[in-house]
């Protein structure tokens, strides 16, 4: 394991120069402290987790130092926000501090979130405040830990650095990992603003250092671009069958490498509803949970329409024809496979209808629900579960064609039945009252929650002794926070 002067820096987005992002120094927060630390995410950079103790971690991930070898910059971008462009975005409060390559030759961006102002901050004081720093914090490595592809945190540095929202909050930082920082925005960005060839030498640079088996493609560009596709609809799949909404899918919050990106008022579904929204800035519900689907598709044309100086617009339709039969696959088996079905049949999609329109205005508890089918024998399992459901005669019908559709099923016995469910459906979720009661703690200056709170959704599908009280129903105050954007 290494040391924090260990790290081997290879700066390679900071290459490109100043067309693509600006040197910009951290502005240091007041007396800063460690909140929370991700040893698994530590890990990703060979650091030993001892050293998120030592009083130089919160000085560099504060602000106060850097290495010799960092190169801080806030990348420029643009992006279409809830449906309109804006021309120039860019990273607003945060810095990528360079490029580490850990002893696996992989590359991790460091990216500060929260360093204060750079040229893109657009009036606004660069500064994170100590909830949305812990949120993005705990989503992270919870969406990680549930295997639904997301950036990564490291820590979150705390603060007695005053910073303005609705009220006084305290600033902090939040790292955050990715092996790329770059966003759709940023194709929009050179392509809106008509500059050939940095739009060309962006490219060139992901296709090297992000998708090089697609150099060797007839159409390396179209190569890369099916690559974003795919693994998009695979990342919107796992949102869906997960209940997880993102809040803000504007194409400046989606990553070049179809990973969960930039969380602001994120949430996990509590009850079951597919109209939920979960930013209520959001009047439209434009990023609603049933929206997110057709707004991946809207964001990956938003796209494609970036890359047509690179591509042939009928190869780029054709290629995001293969969208939502990608996304229905990858969500149809994860949804067997949460079912505890080991093989398809084609009544299987109706099959997963009929439950979640059950579930539809029945406060069902999502994951719960999906958990328990699992504890015992089919029959049992949904006789337990019954009176969740409004609609008893329809209820009854699904659970008599499910039990029929277990039993014909080529699986072994329950105890193999109910460990192969369990390792899919989770019983710890995020959600977002546990994720308040943490922040309120850590406002007070209580860090353990937070730390605890980390623990349990690490390891989201294993019982854990004496966390009962993570895997029950929310209260009812819990179900209807008000998460915005400045979150």
């Amino acid at each position: 394991m290494k040391a924090l002067d260990e790290l081997t820096f290879d700066n390679r987005f900071a290459r490109l120069g100043d067309a693509f992002s600006t040197h910009v120094l951290p502005e240091p927060l007041d007396n800063p402290r460690l909140v929370v630390a991700s040893p698994a995410a530590m890990a990703l950079l060979d650091l030993d987790p001892a050293v998120a103790e030592s009083p130089v971690f919160a000085e560099l991930f504060g602000g106060h130092k850097l290495w010799s070898e960092a190169e801080p910059r806030a990348m420029v971008y643009s992006g279409h926000q809830f449906g309109s462009y804006n021309p120039q975005l860019g990273d607003g409060r945060g810095l990528l501090l360079g490029e580490v390559r850990n002893d696996a030759g992989q590359y991790w961006d460091l990216h500060l979130k929260g360093a204060g102002q750079t040229p893109y901050s657009r009036m606004g004081d660069g500064r994170a405040v100590l909830r949305s720093s812990i949120r993005e914090f705990l989503a992270s490595e919870a969406l990680h830990a549930l295997g639904i592809p997301s950036s990564r945190a490291l820590c979150v540095i705390g603060s007695d650095t005053p910073v303005w929202r609705e009220k006084q909050e305290r600033g902090a930082m939040v790292l955050r990992l990715a092996p790329s920082h770059v966003r759709f925005g940023h194709f929009e960005y050179f392509y809106y603003t008509r500059k050939s060839e940095q739009h060309t030498q962006l490219a060139e640079h992901v296709l090297a250092q992000h998708f090089p088996d697609c150099r060797d493609q007839p159409q390396p560009y179209l190569a890369m671009f099916r690559e974003i596709v795919e693994r998009n609809a695979e990342l919107i799949a796992k949102w869906q069958a997960y209940g997880f909404c993102h809040g803000v899918m504007n194409t400046d919050n989606m990553s070049i490498l179809g990973i969960t990106f930039d969380f602001g008022p994120f949430a996990f579904l509590d009850d079951f509803d597919a109209h939920f929204i979960c930013n209520h800035s959001d009047d439209q519900g434009r990023y609603s949970f049933s929206n997110q689907v057709p707004i991946g598709q809207w964001n990956l044309s938003a796209l494609a329409q970036a890359l047509t100086p690179l591509i042939a617009v009928e190869d780029l339709r054709e290629t995001l024809g293969l969208f939502l039969p990608l996304y229905q696959a990858h969500y149809l088996d994860l949804m067997r496979r949460r079912l505890g079905l080991t093989h398809a049949e084609d009544a299987d999609q109706q099959l997963v209808e009929r439950l979640l329109q059950l579930m539809q205005g029945s406060a069902v508890d999502y994951s719960l629900f999906l958990r328990r089918l699992g504890d015992t024998a089919p029959e049992q399992a949904v006789a337990q579960l019954r009176d969740d459901c409004v609609d008893l005669k329809g209820f009854d019908a699904w659970a008599e064609s499910y039990v029929a559709r277990v039993a014909r099923d080529p699986q072994q016995g329950q105890e193999q039945r109910r460990t192969r469910m369990h390792a899919v459906n989770p019983l710890y979720i995020l959600r977002n009252y546990l994720a308040q009661q943490a922040i309120e703690a850590a406002e007070s200056g209580d860090y353990s929650e937070v730390r605890r709170l980390h623990q349990v959704v690490s390891r989201p599908f294993e019982e854990q002794a004496g966390m009962d009280r993570y895997a029950k129903r929310p209260p009812d105050w819990g179900k209807h926070l008000e998460i915005s954007c400045s979150s």
